[in-house]
């Protein structure tokens, strides 16, 4: 190939020249088949890791859109009092401190907000009970005990 290059216009059509290049030219083309080959497998490869991850982002936001509906599901139910059904309850998990509850009040006259304060009747005719809660009062005897122990571990030893 070095001698056919070096003086092309004489050894144009020499036979030794003719078949060094179309081998040189069938080498080139296997090369590049290979090449070519090996990008196709990478393409494929990296084609089915973005189906998998498109797949699975499908799969994570139908999960999601279900639970925000089942979530929300529960809180429309938690106003009239109900239990959400019990696919939406985790497994596992203590339901007694968060099961919804409703305290319907005895009068009109006796709903007061938090504050004590008394709150006006609903104007739009909404049958949503109304809660009252007492605001808690740490206990003396408590609060006399945390004091203690702060003085305990403030004094040294």
């Amino acid at each position: 190939m070095v001698r056919c290059a070096a003086n092309r216009v004489q050894t144009r059509y020499e036979a030794e020249c003719v078949n060094a290049r179309e081998a040189t030219n069938i080498i080139a083309a296997r090369e590049e088949r290979e090449r070519q080959a090996e990008m196709e497998a990478l393409s494929e490869k990296k084609r089915r890791a973005l189906r998998r991850t498109l797949d699975a982002r499908a799969e994570a936001r139908k999960r999601a859109a279900e639970q925000e509906r089942l979530r929300e599901e529960a809180a429309y139910l938690a106003q009239f009092g109900e239990l959400p059904p019990a696919a939406v309850v985790d497994e596992g998990a203590d339901d007694s401190g968060n099961a919804p509850t409703a305290l319907l009040p005895s009068g009109e006259s006796e709903k007061s907000s938090a504050a004590g304060t008394p709150m006006p009747s609903p104007v739009d005719g909404g049958n949503a009970p109304g809660i009252t809660v007492e605001p808690e009062e740490p206990e003396p005897s408590d609060l006399s005990q945390i004091r203690e122990e702060l003085r305990n571990r403030q004094q040294p030893d």
